[in-house]
């Protein structure tokens, strides 16, 4: 095979010659400004991506006899992370020698990050929120995970008019996304129904008040009780015809789970799109076995090893806190993927409707400690919290 012989090509070869001539030249002629240490995109996705952030606690209001209102302030920083109205953080703390932490929805406004103060309602049940309710005190601090989640509004995927249902403590959300209506953060039209027991369990009277004579159309409905100007029952289809068009809203449900089976029945005839309800997730409980029988866990984190009691009623998360582990976690509903683990050994169950790992994630066997339990002794590998 003959080539045709280039004059370009023999330049180049010239060229290649003299190539370490040149870098000398260049390399010598550079500045010798130190390289930045950080650049803008890193610090613009550290603010907006801390991770987890120490928090103090500053301020405790009683919302109703079940309910308070704790707000906190960002150690070490000026203001907390943008975030979107709905979502929710993680609130992390020593009990006894237990290291727990539970996901809280935001209740103050996303203006409010930026003054250094985010809001959250909790209501007395369950160890961390029964601690919360009866123990915390001001001045106390806490590690606070960064806002997550996507249980808010969305303008390419939600209607304009949106109708919010809310049950006990889960008004909390929809506070915050009506003060981010208030605040012209947010354009759509909304109109929050809220179902309590009776009038006594109403939180936030003063916000309520204040959102109707901002243009949100407020609706309390008492299961219990009967009281002028409230309705009274439970949030049926033909209550929500009687303060919006079903089919033309989005709907965004936060409450117990009992809320949720009951108001999507009611809204099943309608055959909506499945974009058209949103529902807040709930943590993974206990299952209910009499006589659970406890398994050996063997936890490796980095260079540690460590052995723990794991009860089959229990998340392997809930047996890792309870020996002090500190194990990444946020949504502890095993949607976020922040506890994803390895298992390398034993047997185990997801919990039902909670399965949300990636196919490859289950084919390389990686797991959600927030929502398995053990049928076996295990042996998993975790990641760092912090």
């Amino acid at each position: 095979m003959k080539f045709k012989k280039s004059i370009f090509g023999f330049i180049d070869m010239i060229r290649f010659t003299k190539i370490v001539e040149k870098r000398k030249e260049h390399l010598a002629s550079g500045s010798d400004t130190p390289i930045p240490s950080t650049f803008k995109v890193n610090e613009l996705a550290k603010e907006l991506h801390p991770g987890y952030m120490e928090v103090e606690l500053i301020a405790i209001k009683d919302l109703n006899p079940l309910m308070k209102e704790f707000t906190f302030k960002r150690l070490n920083h000026d203001k907390f992370p943008f975030f979107k109205a709905g979502q929710y953080v993680s609130l992390q703390t020593k009990i006894g020698d237990a290291l727990v932490s539970r996901p809280y929805s935001i209740a103050s406004s996303p203006q409010e990050a930026f003054e250094n103060i985010i809001k959250l309602g909790i209501q007395k049940e369950g160890l961390f929120s029964t601690y919360m309710c009866e123990k915390a005190k001001i001045g106390d601090k806490f590690v606070m995970s960064e806002p997550s989640g996507d249980f808010h509004y969305e303008s390419l995927r939600d209607t304009k008019d949106i109708v919010c249902i809310a049950g006990g403590s889960g008004i909390t959300p929809f506070i915050s996304m009506a003060k981010a209506f208030i605040d012209n953060d947010e354009t759509y039209n909304m109109t929050l129904i809220y179902g309590v027991k009776s009038l006594d369990f109403v939180a936030y009277k003063e916000e309520l008040e204040s959102f109707k004579k901002n243009g949100i159309k407020v609706i309390i409905v008492l299961s219990e009780d009967k009281k002028e100007g409230y309705e009274n029952g439970f949030i049926t289809s033909k209550l929500l015809e009687k303060y919006c068009d079903i089919n033309k809203a989005t709907f965004f449900l936060c409450g117990p789970t009992v809320m949720y089976s009951f108001v999507r029945n009611e809204l099943a005839p309608y055959n909506l799109p499945i974009k058209a309800i949103h529902q807040d997730a709930s943590c993974c409980g206990d299952l209910d076995i009499k006589n659970p029988k406890t398994y050996k866990l063997v936890v490796h984190v980095q260079d540690e090893t460590y052995e723990v009691d794991a009860k089959e009623n229990e998340t392997l998360l809930v047996s890792m806190e309870r020996a002090g582990i500190n194990v990444p976690n946020k949504c502890r509903a095993g949607g976020c993927g922040w506890c994803n683990s390895i298992c390398l050994k034993g047997e185990y169950k997801v919990a039902d409707n909670r399965e949300k790992r990636r196919g490859a994630d289950i084919k390389f066997n990686h797991i959600h400690p927030c929502v398995t339990y053990p049928l076996s002794d295990m042996e998993i590998i975790i990641p760092l919290a912090y």
